[in-house]
């Protein structure tokens, strides 16, 4: 019975009765909090924590990678979706030999250069990945890289029904050759309008992928993403997005542009070539062997194709400060680079690993 189906008393026995249904209450709501907090505290530890860190090309993300995992117990995921080639190493700023032995990696040497893995291959990959270094009582930290992948790692992804027809498939590459990929980005902005706010960098494959789709399907690739879409599994994200000042960024990538010519890039690409792969393949498009090719073939001087790699390695690095700012979840921001934010970030996890301690401890 509640108070307001009482039958009527006198002032002093109501204020009585009230005062000990109002202990009872109070006892059974702490109770009940009490409990709600233990079952959320044991929720919370079986579901994986996930760092995922973000930030442009030459930001420090392995860095602070290295730096968190040399302190906490963190496996490394690289959602790069250009690190996934065996033999693109010194192009790709891929981790050396050393680090790959001091830090565990996933996502680093899964295919040959004329082969390729899909956004949603690698999201499959990386939940079971995620749930293998859970389970070894690890925390996995997800370094991107490719922000397709990792967004196919914590939102999801979408997977054909079918495959696309060849004839399609070459109809569009011509049309990509021969009209140029602004032409066929405003026939996305008029098929597709939220795919194409999605690929506002105008990245020619994804411009193709969608509009495929969309002549195979009858309907825009964005709609079917939205409403055929596999979820990830329960995962803790915790997100952070390396976001350093825009001249010093510029000047790391000259650095580091530099860095990757002096360490042999034109013999990387010259040994890619001689094992037999066609120059035709995307990884000749790729930022840096590109140029690499162009000095092979007699294109360009050395000089001048450090500089155009310079010069699209900042492009690049622009759209995708736009494309975080725009598209994804920030989480914690830091206006630095990596190796100057470890000593912030430490902190974070810290409390982040001793609250699923707490909560690990509850549960035994």
């Amino acid at each position: 019975m509640n108070l307001t189906s009482m039958p009527h008393r006198s002032g002093s026995v109501l204020c009585h009765l009230f005062a000990l249904r109002s202990r009872k209450a109070d006892r059974l709501h702490q109770q009940q909090r009490i409990a709600m907090t233990d079952r959320t505290a044991k929720h919370a530890a079986s579901v994986p924590l996930v760092l995922v860190l973000q930030g442009p090309t030459a930001s420090g993300k392995t860095a602070l990678a290295h730096g968190l995992a040399d302190v906490f117990p963190l496996e490394i995921i690289s959602a790069d979706s250009r690190q996934v080639y065996c033999g693109l190493d010194i192009g790709t700023a891929k981790p050396t030999e050393a680090e790959r032995k001091r830090y565990r990696y996933y996502g680093i040497d899964l295919c040959t250069p004329d082969q390729s893995i899909s956004a949603g291959q690698f999201a499959r990959w990386a939940w079971e990945w995620i749930g293998e270094i859970a389970a070894r009582g690890k925390v996995p930290i997800i370094v991107g890289g490719s922000g397709l992948y990792v967004r196919a790692i914590t939102e999801g992804l979408f997977e054909e029904s079918g495959r696309i027809s060849p004839a399609i498939r070459s109809q569009l590459a011509e049309r990509l050759a021969r009209e140029g990929r602004q032409a066929l980005y405003a026939e996305l902005e008029r098929l597709d309008p939220e795919s194409a706010a999605r690929y506002s960098d105008q990245n020619p494959r994804r411009i193709l992928r969608a509009l495929e789709f969309y002549y195979a399907y009858g309907i825009p690739l964005s709609l079917a993403q939205s409403t055929l879409l596999h979820q990830p599994p329960p995962m803790r994200i915790v997100r952070i997005t390396l976001l350093p000042e825009r001249s010093a960024l510029y000047e790391r990538i000259a650095q580091r542009v530099h860095r990757m010519w002096e360490a042999g890039l034109v013999e990387e690409t010259q040994h890619l070539l001689s094992h037999g792969y066609d120059r035709s393949l995307p990884i000749f498009t790729t930022i840096g062997y590109a140029e690499a090719l162009m000095v092979i073939q007699g294109h360009l001087d050395r000089s001048s194709a450090i500089e155009r790699t310079i010069v699209r390695t900042r492009r690049y690095a622009k759209r995708q400060i736009t494309w975080l700012r725009n598209s994804t979840p920030l989480g914690t921001v830091l206006p630095h680079f990596g190796d100057q934010a470890v000593n912030i970030v430490q902190p974070m996890i810290d409390q982040l690993l001793h609250s699923a301690d707490e909560y690990s401890c509850d549960k035994r």
